[in-house]
């Protein structure tokens, strides 16, 4: 069982199993062997139908990585799931032993290319969503200030610019 019940939290080889994987020609830098040969990448996650796609590098393989990490923080940025912190059967009680190892003092400490930040941004995502997107109630659950989990939004703009969205269709003041 991943550490938090989201698709961002799968491991890549189950993530996988859910999705449709197409290798594409890209045209760009890289040379004759990136525009004759089929190293772009294109995950498709069959039960939500969030895609990703690399394409710059030379190497399928790498590409393949890549999108595989993209998938994940697509997912953690479109998908929301109900929490719980009453430490119910669901497996999505807040914080998430993942969050706590990440967590100290009160700080937020994550790498936007650690395997573990797309599982972190859905929880907080989840965790925003469901205290009405207001980042201090949400921030006292997930045992972190209000200014830690804002920053990690800034980390991924996409996810700063859903929560503003949020906020402002409810006449709430922007986040900076």
């Amino acid at each position: 069982m991943p550490p938090y019940d989201h698709p961002a939290a799968l491991p890549p080889d189950k993530l996988l199993e859910d999705c449709s994987i197409q290798f594409v020609k890209r045209s760009g830098p890289g040379g004759q062997h990136r525009n004759k040969v089929s190293t772009g990448v294109v995950l498709v996650h069959c039960p939500t139908g969030v895609m990703a796609e690399a394409a710059e590098r030379r190497s399928q393989a790498e590409n393949r990585a890549a999108a595989m990490f993209r998938l994940r923080v697509n997912l953690a940025l479109e998908i929301r799931r109900s929490i719980s912190n009453k430490g119910a059967a669901d497996n999505r009680t807040i914080p998430s032993p993942l969050w706590q190892s990440r967590c100290r003092g009160g700080r937020i400490e994550i790498n936007t290319s650690h395997a573990d930040f797309p599982t972190l941004l859905a929880e907080a995502l989840d965790t925003l969503a469901a205290k009405d997107f207001d980042p201090r109630r949400a921030a006292e659950m997930l045992g972190c200030s209000a200014s830690q989990l804002i920053k990690l939004l800034k980390k991924e703009p996409q996810a700063l610019a859903a929560v503003n969205a949020e906020r402002r269709a409810v006449d709430l003041h922007l986040l900076r």
